[in-house]
């Protein structure tokens, strides 16, 4: 290897986004300040549509906002995809639900909304979906669930911004709740941090006060307002999941550059296109015509009849070989250790996401990536599918 490694992900952060930290590290306001304040009300401006955006820690704490504001508790189920990292699931455990996983569509690797259909008892609450590496799932059948049943719906979008579906933007569609997420390999980035954004006033309420210790009032408004500072009420035993102006201060200016994030994912998911057509692979698919895919992931499928687990593993360390960095989305949690012994789960049960897990690779994206980054890859691609082939 000649070149230098191209790793997996890099976030593509630039002088404005430091100059800004900077600036609000010499304000004073280094926790949750005026610069959440402005970033809230900078990314509910961006969706529109009349939503509100809480900022927190992690799309985790936004999650778990959203599931406890709207009443899950013990015995609850909510229906998740087991093709997705445990946070999506763990947050129900938190409340002391009960997770019941379901299978995924094999052509967008999003939910199955025929599974979620089978997957509903009389037990269940809410239906939690994941946009997968930026393709929005099918919103109007699983919308058409949700009424049929009374049935609450969380949208995962931490791989979803800016993507859309109908021509509306993830967050402004008819869901209870979306959540974001900013961490360091996301669409945009805050380091850590998430937005959880919804239209009900009584769950904004609830998640307000519950993002920092069940308190009526943040630090910021008790020392902007003419009540004492030292007087607020504990209203229910919260969590501690606020955002620092830090971070907020880097949100403000990457949201300025999300237009120039997705034309640049968009073009190099194009390139990708384009020069893997005919090689011995399945690719991911566009979304459909007038939307928009925020190409969080590029996660190519070793074409079925080959894959194995070991065929897979041989791939990745060929590429890395090469010196190119590649990651695995996901190992569902049907195989997790904690999951599968909970609830006493058979992959047969799961059958599209196990032989999706088998092919996927996921290939480097991100936007400091040039052209001829991908170009690279897919020289690096060649080259193994020829060695597997040996």
């Amino acid at each position: 290897m000649t070149e230098p490694f191209l790793p997996y992900s890099l976030p593509d952060i630039g002088e404005a986004e430091q100059a800004a930290v900077r600036e609000t590290l010499a304000s004073g306001w280094v926790t949750t300040g005026p610069k959440c304040k402005e970033f809230e009300e900078a990314f509910a401006a961006y969706l529109g549509g009349g939503v509100t955006a809480l900022a927190v820690n992690s799309a985790t704490s936004g999650l778990h906002l959203a599931l406890e504001a709207m009443g899950i508790g013990p015995g609850d189920e909510v229906i998740v995809p087991t093709m997705t990292f445990t946070a999506t699931a763990e947050i129900v455990r938190y409340l002391a639900g009960d997770v019941c996983f379901a299978d995924l569509d094999p052509t967008t690797l999003n939910i199955d909304p025929a599974d979620i259909r089978r997957k509903i008892t009389g037990r269940t609450k809410a239906i939690i979906v994941v946009h997968y590496g930026g393709l929005c799932c099918d919103m109007d059948e699983i919308g058409a669930i949700a009424r049929e049943h009374g049935l609450r719906v969380i949208e995962d979008a931490a791989h979803a911004f800016p993507t859309t579906w109908g021509g509306r933007l993830v967050g402004t569609l008819d869901s209870d709740a979306t959540v974001f997420s900013f961490y360091a390999n996301k669409t945009m980035t805050t380091g850590e941090g998430g937005m959880v954004v919804s239209r009900d006033a009584a769950m904004i309420e609830r998640m307000r006060a519950m993002r920092l210790h069940g308190i009526n009032r943040d630090a910021f408004t008790r020392f902007q307002s003419k009540t004492p500072a030292w007087y607020y009420e504990v209203v229910a035993p919260g969590f501690k999941y606020n955002m620092t102006d830090v971070a907020a201060a880097m949100g403000v200016i990457q949201l300025t550059r999300i237009g120039e994030f997705v034309e640049k994912r968009d073009a190099l998911a194009r390139r990708y296109d384009e020069l893997l057509q005919g090689l011995p692979l399945i690719l991911p698919p566009r979304p459909r015509q007038g939307d928009t895919h925020a190409w969080h992931i590029y996660a190519i499928r070793l074409q079925e009849g080959t894959e194995t687990l070991d065929t897979r593993a041989r791939f990745i360390e060929l590429l890395s070989e090469a010196g190119i960095g590649t990651s695995v989305h996901y190992i569902p949690l049907h195989r997790q250790p904690y999951w599968r012994d909970r609830y006493n789960l058979d992959p047969e049960a799961y059958p599209q996401a196990d032989l999706a897990y088998h092919q996927l690779v996921s290939l480097p994206l991100y936007t400091k990536m040039t052209l001829a980054d991908v170009d690279r890859v897919v020289s690096a691609i060649r080259q193994a599918l020829k060695d597997l082939g040996e």
